[in-house]
């Protein structure tokens, strides 16, 4: 049996010292945006080397009841692992971070980034997203915010939230509060289009999903709006926080129609594991999350796999908009293995 709440709770603190140097690190103007690798799926920058020795000093002082554990996160490499503990005993856990979601708006000091976090059982490359018991996203803020925001999951358990002043000290309760709206009148709903080669094919879904769910739009109104928060984290904190209606990020499978067409193998930047690791976060806060085709979301814990992913501040727009999505992709020769 785990202390999922006192997992919870380390990762939150883990969350919270990557916030502190990262914070710095905005503050002081260094130069964060220059790319220096290409590793786990994405492109490190130099922002996110900062930030690993933080990770890797942190988890190696944790108890020796935590240890030993694999690591698996972005810019650890090319295949995201390090182990921490005892090297002659198997490990007991397997850590899933992303130490920072959103990289390129806060480099760019526009907005804010999110530490990632998911803790499950060790069971090899056989362990899944879905086997996490304690979960943890923790917002780094932008130079110029006073507050931040936090938000923990353990199992059985609901999601906590938290507000702090960026210094420290003075925190508040933040109770999840997804929206009860069972329609898009007047919310915020997107399908990711953060990047050239699926904008296309995201504003046409888009726009079926408007047509469908809504209908026709009477002249000079607009009656959803869209908001691009290019950090899947930050897309679930505004789901949990009430503020968005639905999200889809269906970048793997747009490229499998963009691979269709063309008969080219095309694969661009998409979602991978660790940048949904607040899974079990926003599931605890009753946000409904599945994969682009409606069954629960779920994902091996590596650095490669693409990950689409729906996800909807309630049933009742799960149930609206879900349909609109899956006949789309069958419409264009995308269905489920």
């Amino acid at each position: 049996m785990h202390d999922a709440q006192g997992w919870a709770d380390r990762l939150e603190a883990l969350g919270a010292a990557v916030r502190r140097h990262v914070g710095g690190l905005v503050r002081g103007g260094d130069d964060l945006r220059a790319p220096v690798a290409q590793e786990g799926g994405d492109t490190v920058f130099a922002i996110d080397r900062h930030v690993e020795p933080v990770i890797e000093r942190e988890v190696a002082a944790w108890p020796a009841a935590c240890l030993p554990l694999v690591l698996v996160a972005e810019g650890f490499g090319a295949d995201g692992r390090r182990t921490f503990g005892p090297a002659d005993e198997p490990p007991k856990f397997r850590l899933l971070v992303d130490p920072i979601d959103g990289t390129r708006s806060l480099m760019y000091d526009k907005r804010s980034a999110w530490f990632l976090a998911a803790v499950a059982p060790d069971a090899g490359d056989a362990t899944r997203l879905r086997d996490a018991f304690a979960s943890a996203m923790v917002e780094l803020p932008t130079s110029k915010q006073e507050w931040c925001d936090a938000y923990t999951a353990a199992a059985g358990a609901p999601a906590r939230g938290r507000r702090c002043r960026v210094g420290g000290g003075d925190p508040r309760p933040l109770p999840p509060r997804p929206s009860a709206a069972a329609d898009l009148l007047h919310g915020f709903g997107h399908v990711s289009n953060f990047f050239p080669g699926t904008k296309v094919l995201a504003a046409e879904l888009m726009e079926r999903i408007a047509a469908e769910v809504i209908g026709p739009v009477p002249p000079g109104q607009a009656l959803v709006f869209d908001d691009q928060y290019i950090c899947s984290g930050g897309q679930m904190a505004e789901l949990v926080a009430g503020r968005d209606r639905f999200c889809c990020d269906l970048r793997p499978l747009f490229y499998d129609i963009l691979a269709r067409r063309s008969g080219t193998a095309v694969r661009g930047l998409e979602c991978h594991p660790y940048d949904v690791a607040g899974l079990l976060v926003a599931e605890q806060a009753g946000v409904v999350v599945t994969d682009g085709f409606g069954a629960p979301l779920d994902a091996p814990l590596d650095v490669h796999t693409g990950v689409h992913w729906c996800g909807f501040a309630n049933a009742a727009l799960a149930a609206r908009v879900l349909p609109v999505v899956t006949a789309w992709l069958a419409e264009h020769g995308v269905r489920p293995a």
